[in-house]
């Protein structure tokens, strides 16, 4: 068996961690996070930039006659941060979503993004060396990352294809988004409804091409797994729902219709989710259990210091002081939150204390369940949400004990402010939870090109702050732009406008309802019912068929719970991942080639593709966030660069499937360009 040193790309260079590559590192964080940020508030999923950073580096760096591999696999470690840290979207948002909040306080969004991913970064250190040195666990995407360094090396001659793929779909996808969210000339989705009897049915389409490009990442498997998840609502549950009533006075079917699912066929999707998230983690965790182990084992039996610099982490000493230095931010920002509140003093220092613990004690204890996750599935794979769900349901728990010891849970006013306090620590844990993903990743690539493991901790620790910086911002500018589901930041906003925060909704849902005992739980309970039969199934099918079908109750509960539109393109950027895989594997066959090396090509084509689409779209998405917030301070209008077409939307419509199916030929003609790169 090749060990991980045999398979090392290059020889240690001294131009490692420069000046040069952390100015570039930080410019493409702050790109790749604003994207993510606003991906991530759209359709609940953010994309790893580890990739497309490293693309970008080596494209940029080339103009330098001393750059090697090691100078770009730290930038890329310092970039992929964007891709993890922004996952705080998931929580944060819900502070707006219950009224808590009116805007995103810089101070305090910086405090808890920084101290959360510091702490995911040190968490992980110590099992470096029994999970990516001494383990089995395939990292896919760090293994990923080193590969396209690997071509990216002057040495080796393959680096000047990758930025053209990332320029191409970001070009692409900027020019149909400003059509689309600028112009307003093309439509972004369409549906065809029709009824049988009472029950509603609804075929639905949307036509963004940065969910296409999601979709391709995701994979068949989960592709139609969120199609199944699909037709449970819109062609099971929503036409069963509205058989049993009828249509209201002055209320169309469509809207009829569309408000079951929003108040009845949403929350059986939130229990699938739950249910599904809980059962990854209780799965994984035996060999977490384990890992942890044999990590903290080895590090107490470690007496020689090593002088190979590509086995030194961190000291001992300095994540001390970097943990305690995270612990006194997350003080500081539970403080600045706290104060607001009209609670005694000696309260306040009784939540401080219990939420700093919480946020450091499950935080430590999720980044080894996520670092161990990430190894195994990935980073894209790895369940952060039902992270997020475990961890707002033990600090709620936590918290509504304290409530009611200290009288907080006896108005409504605490129930709400222990609610926002809920939400506010479980952005810390989910920050946590994120980086860890990533850190251990990062590390994988770091191993394979011979870097310097604790330059990489550095670099990911300066990529957590420079990302920490951008968050509140961004967050703040899109949510005046658009508004957020059930949080509009003025009256006459179209609802339908706004980014719909899926995770964060359901955080939201979940604390509101555990402190105010008025949770949806019928249909939560069918939904959980639901992740339950299909669990077994998975189970059933991935056993039959040695894996190679299966079923994940995770992506199911996504096509319950997001909006139609949304899953619609992510189901056929999948189904064109495999289509397109079916062709190579028989092109291959045709021509005896070595299908291996034409698979590595195509993919490596799709997934640099794949992630400018992503980047084009969401960058669009932010600066036309821009727009409209200047527009609206200057009393202006929302759709400032709105043509004014009457009688549009049926042409608009066909024109946004038109468009939707020239992108996806764009993007098939670009994948199949490696049939003719390995002849």
């Amino acid at each position: 068996m090749q060990t991980a040193t045999q398979a090392t790309l290059q020889a240690p260079s001294t131009r490692e961690l420069t000046l040069r590559g952390i100015i570039l590192g930080a410019l493409i964080t702050v790109i790749f996070t604003a994207s993510n940020v606003y991906l991530g508030l759209k359709v609940g999923l953010t994309f790893a930039s580890s990739i497309p950073a490293a693309v970008i580096s080596m494209a940029v760096l080339k103009m330098f006659n001393d750059s090697s591999i090691l100078e770009n696999n730290m930038v890329q470690t310092q970039a992929s941060s964007a891709g993890t840290l922004s996952s705080v979207i998931f929580v944060l948002p819900g502070l707006l979503m219950m009224g808590y909040w009116q805007g995103f306080p810089f101070l305090q969004t910086l405090l808890i993004c920084t101290a959360g991913g510091i702490l995911g970064v040190i968490f992980t250190v110590p099992l470096r060396h029994v999970m990516v040195v001494k383990s089995d666990l395939p990292y896919p995407e760090g293994v990923a990352a080193a590969e396209i360094l690997r071509a990216g090396n002057p040495k080796e001659g393959e680096g000047d294809s990758g930025i053209k793929e990332i320029v191409a779909g970001g070009l692409l996808a900027a020019i149909v988004s400003f059509c689309t969210n600028g112009l307003r000339l093309i439509s972004d989705s369409a549906g065809y409804w029709f009824k049988s009897g009472n029950a509603v049915f609804q075929v639905p389409m949307g036509f963004s091409l940065a969910l296409l490009g999601a979709g391709y990442l995701v994979g068949i498997v989960g592709g139609l797994a969120i199609l199944f998840g699909i037709f449970l609502t819109w062609g099971v549950a929503v036409p069963y729902f509205t058989s049993l009533h009828g249509i209201p006075e002055g209320l169309s079917y469509i809207d009829f219709a569309h408000d079951l699912w929003k108040n009845k066929v949403r929350f059986i999707g939130v229990g699938t989710i739950g249910i599904a998230a809980i059962w990854t983690l209780l799965v994984l965790m035996k060999p977490m259990i384990q890992g942890m182990i044999q990590s903290f084992r080895a590090l107490k039996h470690s007496d020689v210091k090593s002088t190979d610099e590509t086995e030194k982490d961190l000291s001992p000493k300095s994540m001390v002081g970097i943990i305690l230095a995270a612990i006194v931010l997350i003080v500081l920002a539970l403080f600045d939150f706290i104060r607001q509140a009209p609670i005694p003093v000696e309260e306040s220092i009784i939540l401080i204390v219990a939420c700093t613990a919480l946020a450091v004690l499950i935080g430590f204890f999720v980044a080894a369940a996520c670092g161990y996750m990430a190894g195994l599935v990935g980073s894209s794979s790895s369940p952060i949400s039902g992270i997020g769900i475990i961890s707002v349901v033990i600090i709620a728990l936590t918290l509504m004990l304290i409530g009611e010891f200290t009288g907080l849970m006896g108005n409504p006013a605490g129930e709400k402010f222990l609610t926002a306090l809920t939400i506010f620590t479980g952005s810390v844990v989910v920050s946590t939870a994120a980086i860890s993903n990533d850190n251990l990743q990062d590390l994988k690539t770091g191993l394979l090109v011979k870097a310097t493991p604790w330059k990489q901790q550095v670099a990911l620790i300066i990529g957590c702050i420079v990302g920490a910086l951008v968050i509140a911002p961004v967050l703040s500018i899109l949510y005046h732009a658009y508004g957020f589901t059930g949080a509009l930041p003025r009256i006459d906003m179209d609802p339908a406008e706004a980014l719909s925060a899926p995770q964060a909704t359901l955080m939201t849902i979940i604390a509101k309802g555990i402190f105010s005992s008025n949770l949806e739980w019928t249909y939560i309970y069918l939904g959980i019912g639901l992740g339950v039969i299909l669990i077994i199934v998975d189970s059933l099918m991935k056993r039959v068929s040695k894996n190679r079908f299966a079923l994940p109750a995770l992506a199911v509960g996504m096509g319950i719970y997001l909006s139609p539109d949304v899953n619609m393109p992510i189901v056929i950027g999948a189904i064109l991942a495999w289509f397109i895989n079916r062709h190579l594997t028989a092109h291959a066959k045709r021509k005896q080639i070595d299908a291996g090396k034409l698979h590595s090509k195509a993919e490596r084509l799709g997934t640099l593709f794949a992630a400018g689409l992503i980047v084009g779209e969401s960058l669009v998405g932010v600066l036309m966030a821009f727009v409209i917030a200047a527009s609206v301070s200057a009393g202006g209008s929302e759709s400032p660069l709105a043509l004014e077409l009457s009688d549009w939307q049926t042409t608009g419509e066909l024109l946004g499937l038109g468009v939707f199916i020239i992108g996806v030929l764009i993007f098939a003609q670009r994948i199949l360009r490696a049939k003719k790169m390995i002849r």
